[in-house]
């Protein structure tokens, strides 16, 4: 999945649609707008995009199934491992310390958006990142360069650095709400839509993925 953004409900009917799968990944944006999130009926491994609630994620306080992966570590899962790099790319932020990144100490729907700056990566865990092994699946909020918006590449070379060290078996993003396939660094690249449009099915023996339209019977 990406990009759920609070439509968790499209979520748990996708899940339910496909009984045989054991657990589900997440490229980042779970929250609703307003910061809640809802318990699922399978697992899913997430990491951050730049819309979440951060305080109820360093709480660890989140419902059941929801399973948030760190920047920079990795976790074997049904004998995938998984590797993932949340949040958004910011230069301004890049060489400050993730646990020096300021937030609000007052929430509201727009501060966690526009304040809190643990919406995004920073340099040590893209250096996490890179000296991790053996990882089959590496999730990303942001695309590797390039990536093209228009005239403009959203691509950020951090990514790149990451894939270029990791050589991941299948790399998934989001953010930009859009399906994409390229190849990167030798690596299979997949950008994904809102969960509301489509999904991915990947075999978790050999990371083969097909592509569903959210829609299907």
């Amino acid at each position: 999945y990406a990009d759920i953004q609070g439509d968790l409900e499209a979520a748990g009917r996708i899940m339910t649609r496909h009984s045989e799968v054991p657990f589900w990944v997440c490229v980042g944006d779970l929250a609703h707008g307003d910061g809640r999130y809802e318990p699922l009926p399978v697992p899913l491994h997430w990491i951050k995009g730049n819309n979440e609630n951060f305080d109820r994620i360093s709480a660890g306080d989140l419902p059941e199934n929801l399973n948030f992966l760190e920047n920079g570590r990795a976790r074997e899962v049904a004998g995938v491992r998984i590797a993932g790099l949340g949040g958004t790319h910011a230069p301004s932020w890049y060489d400050t310390p993730a646990a020096a990144l300021p937030h609000p100490t007052k929430r509201s729907v727009k501060t966690t958006e526009l304040a809190d700056k643990r919406r995004h990566f920073v340099r040590e865990e893209v250096d996490a990142c890179k000296v991790l092994r053996d990882v089959d699946l590496l999730l990303t909020h942001e695309a590797p360069r390039p990536f093209r918006v228009g005239r403009m590449d959203a691509g950020k070379t951090p990514i790149n650095e990451v894939l270029a060290s990791l050589h991941p078996k299948l790399h998934l993003f989001g953010h930009h709400h859009r399906f994409s396939e390229q190849q990167v660094s030798g690596v299979t690249s997949i950008g994904l839509d809102l969960v509301s449009r489509s999904y991915l099915l990947i075999d978790a023996g050999t990371l083969e993925y097909e592509l569903r339209p959210a829609s299907a019977s």
